[in-house]
């Protein structure tokens, strides 16, 4: 999970700082060398959306027996929230929301999420994606095959994956602005999940972790560096980044 995300974790410039120079991908390759792969961050979305709902969520007791698409970590917490959770392909959703199979469904932002046609059947639009806060997607490559590379190849690679790292980043953040904008023109209705329902969800988050780290010693090592990690990361990026957030962006 943390080669991806994981709910409340890093941002896209936290996620890369903590690969490339906080020791993560050390930690990951030592973690999927025992399969036999290794791996190179191929990518990001940044932070995603919150989530197509087809009613208002206020409060904790509005997610009880909720229907909603939401695979992985994301999906456990908000299990843990009363949240009757499903798992969809993505082709699945549109129809299943239509028809009220579901009552929400989370995706990744309004790009993806434009083309899917969403906002046809479901007009409440949610942030932040708690769940996704900077996804990186990353390549897998056979050590062996890789081991067998001229050491030149194998650079090729990795430079590779750091440049498609970084363009589609810029790709979500020059097309998602448009996109937002249309949704708008459409009629969506913008929400904001209340600071009681964010709240709710982190604790469980970070009780999930905990558990986690309890079971499995491998997991407890990576995130015991993640953790501390965060916690540097997270005091800067609050006395800088969202200081300037909070002014220029309301």
């Amino acid at each position: 999970a943390f080669d991806t995300t994981v709910p409340f974790g890093l941002n896209f410039r936290q996620q890369n700082a903590w690969l490339y120079d906080g020791g993560g991908l050390e930690a990951m390759r030592k973690l999927f060398g025992d399969f036999n792969i290794v791996n190179f961050p191929a990518g990001n979305t940044g932070v995603q959306m919150g989530g197509w709902f087809r009613k208002e969520v206020n409060t904790v007791a509005d997610l009880k027996g909720l229907k909603m698409r939401i695979p992985g970590l994301g999906g456990k917490v908000m299990a843990r929230l009363g949240v009757t959770v499903q798992v969809l392909a993505g082709g699945d959703i549109y129809p299943a929301l239509e028809r009220g199979v579901i009552d929400a469904t989370e995706w990744v932002g309004p790009y993806d999420d434009e083309k899917l046609g969403f906002y046809k059947v479901a007009k409440y639009y949610y942030s932040p994606g708690w769940w996704e806060p900077g996804p990186t997607l990353s390549l897998f490559v056979n050590s062996k095959a890789y081991a067998k590379l001229p050491k030149e190849y194998q650079e090729m690679i990795s430079t590779a994956a750091a440049e498609a790292n970084q363009k589609m980043m810029v790709d979500y953040d020059s097309k998602n602005p448009p996109a937002y904008k249309r949704l708008l023109e459409k009629g969506v209705q913008m929400r904001t999940y209340s600071d009681e329902i964010l709240k709710a969800a982190q604790k469980e988050a970070f009780s999930l972790y905990a558990e986690l780290a309890a079971k499995d010693a491998t997991y407890k090592s990576v995130y015991d560096g993640w953790s501390k990690f965060k916690a540097d990361s997270d005091r800067w990026f609050g006395a800088a980044e969202t200081d300037y957030a909070r002014f220029e962006f309301g």
